[in-house]
């Protein structure tokens, strides 16, 4: 299918693009924009301007290269949005080191494969938060960090792993956060300085886990010019400048937060403003309010709890004009209380994956609202976009659906020793197939109208039945565990497990839960169980193989979600 009429598109190609690594941006920026507010924790009472976040940066660079993390190092960051974790981020960068980002909400199972698959030499993680024991948790992993003499772990399960730094209170085999800061200061910048030149916008800097659904997460490999060029080109399209503050309630291990949020304001000289820990309705209008923050970041649930909160009244979002939200679809009138009652006028819509920096498509912010509900927008600069017969692969003609494939300077590196998993994403001619489905209109606007995969996204996070089924597993009683995703009112999609134990076997509900507690994430257990008594339960095909969509009619039909389920798309 060739001409104006096939679902292929390509963005502004003489776009400008940056040929610089993260930590050249940031020091360029602190240049131009000194005196700037560059980074301010709400919650922590913590602020620097960009002068100052520079300078910090680099001494805690410096800091960590004195304790031997070196060029091509592997660090892992477990933590929720704090400022150590975007300190943690830049001064990684400004080393070549590459950080692995690690989801707050994992547990022992989950940080055990992270750790191990990235090949991570040092972590830096939280001490606690809340019931979060993020130092007991790695303890209970690796015991004989306790007995090791700091810089020097030595543990079977992690052989990799040599250096642990915590946020929060020193303990035994650990270096504390605020000491690798405070040794950089006492050291010149001549060995950081030459460092710098050797690094180019091309090396790898990032890892940040996505599963699939063949099996455990993938992660996936990122370069200063991805992540650095995304974010340019997102604050180009929200016309951000040196004047603009963002409230971002969204997580920093996510793209969304590391780079959409983060590196966003960095390229602009605009400020990153930290609400809290976690995102909680009122701790975000007290940020905005008491930093006059001009943009909001968030998924639509987040954006519906702040509209249903009773307080909203009272405080002042004038100054809001922009933002971005992602993760799932947005109700029309979800989106027009956003623009009247919270002021963001120019809210703009976005769609993505992690293997693609994120951003690949995105309203505008004069789109008129039905662009803004109804589709993703369109490809953004210096990519291109096309929507194929996933049979075929050939080009489809507009307004047929198909499979998305991207290609552009934002493609992922790689999948983290995944070779095999890497040629089934990205083609020869370098495409990358999304595995979800969707047409382009005669405009050249993105609706997302399914998914080839079994992904199940909740509240906006991609879940993945195949991860969760494997852990399932590991449960001496269960033989057989089937995971689908079913219709929520309130989240769009909850999981259902269905389980076959052995024979002689029995499980419950409350034993199935008691087992994954403290093991996975909490939204990453199944809200509905059904436990089955043989396979004739399970429809199969004639090769074996479940039919999830059976078992998904089955379970709508059984848990009476007929009208939810008549609601999705």
């Amino acid at each position: 299918m060739l001409g104006n009429q096939a679902s292929y598109s390509k963005g502004d190609m003489n776009e400008e693009m940056l040929y610089s690594t993260i930590g050249d941006k940031l020091s360029e920026v602190a240049n131009l924009h000194p005196d700037n507010d560059a980074l301010v924790s709400v919650y922590q009472d913590v602020r620097f301007t960009y002068r100052e976040f520079d300078k910090m940066t680099d001494s805690l660079a410096k800091g960590l290269l004195d304790i031997g993390i070196n060029i091509g190092d592997k660090v892992g960051i477990w933590a929720v949005n704090c400022w150590e974790w975007v300190a943690t981020q830049f001064a990684t960068a400004k080393i070549g080191a590459i950080l692995v980002n690690i989801n707050p909400a994992y547990r022992t199972h989950e940080l055990e494969y992270a750790l191990k698959q990235s090949e991570a030499s040092a972590i830096v993680l939280m001490d606690e938060f809340k019931t979060s024991k993020y130092k007991e948790m790695l303890l209970s992993v690796c015991p004989e960090i306790a007995r090791c003499e700091p810089g020097n772990i030595e543990t079977a399960k992690l052989p990799d792993l040599k250096k642990a730094i915590i946020i929060g209170k020193e303990s035994p085999g650990t270096f504390e956060f605020g000491s690798i800061i405070e040794r950089g200061r006492k050291i010149d910048g001549t060995r950081l300085k030459m460092l710098a030149k050797t690094l180019n916008p091309d090396d790898d800097i990032n890892i940040q886990y996505t599963s699939g659904t063949t099996g455990f997460p993938k992660g996936v490999v990122l370069t200063h010019f991805n992540i650095l060029n995304n974010a340019y080109h997102v604050g180009h399209v929200l016309k951000f400048t040196d004047k603009d503050s963002l409230c971002i309630p969204v997580p920093f291990y996510h793209c969304f937060g590391m780079v959409l949020a983060n590196l966003m304001c960095a390229t602009a000289g605009a400020t990153m403003v930290v609400p809290g820990p976690v995102f909680e309705p009122e701790s975000v209008f007290k940020a905005i309010h008491a930093e006059k923050c001009t943009a909001l970041h968030g998924v639509p649930t987040m954006f519906i709890a702040e509209l249903s909160h009773p307080d909203i009244a009272k405080y002042d979002l004038s100054n809001l004009r922009t933002g971005i939200m992602a993760g799932a679809p947005c109700p029309i009138e979800t989106m027009k209380d956003v623009i009247s009652i919270m002021n963001i006028k120019d809210i703009t819509i976005g769609y993505g994956m992690t293997e693609m920096s994120p951003i690949t498509t995105m309203t505008r912010t004069d789109d008129p609202v039905e662009k803004r509900v109804a589709t993703v927008g369109k490809v953004m600069p210096c990519q291109e976009l096309k929507i194929i017969d996933p049979g075929t692969e050939d080009v489809l003609p507009r307004g047929k659906q198909g499979e998305i494939c991207f290609r552009g300077y934002n493609t992922m590196s790689r999948y983290y020793n995944n070779p095999e998993a890497t040629a089934d994403t990205i083609d020869k001619g370098r495409w990358l197939h999304s595995g979800d489905l969707g047409t382009m209109d005669e405009e050249g606007y993105i609706k997302i109208t399914g998914r080839i995969k079994e992904m199940v996204i909740r509240g906006g996070e991609n879940l993945y039945p195949r991860e969760i089924e494997e852990f399932l597993l590991t449960n001496e009683k269960v033989m057989v565990a089937y995971v689908i995703g079913v219709p929520d009112i309130k989240y769009g999609e909850e999981m259902m497990a269905w389980v076959l134990t052995y024979e002689g076997e029995t499980l419950t509900e409350e034993e199935i839960r008691a087992f994954c507690h403290g093991k996975i994430t909490h939204y990453k257990v199944p809200k509905y169980w059904k436990f089955i008594e043989n396979f004739e339960d399970i429809p199969m095909t004639v090769t074996g193989k479940a039919q999830k969509f059976k078992m998904r009619q089955i379970a709508i039909k059984e848990l009476g979600l007929e009208d939810v389920g008549k609601s999705k798309t």
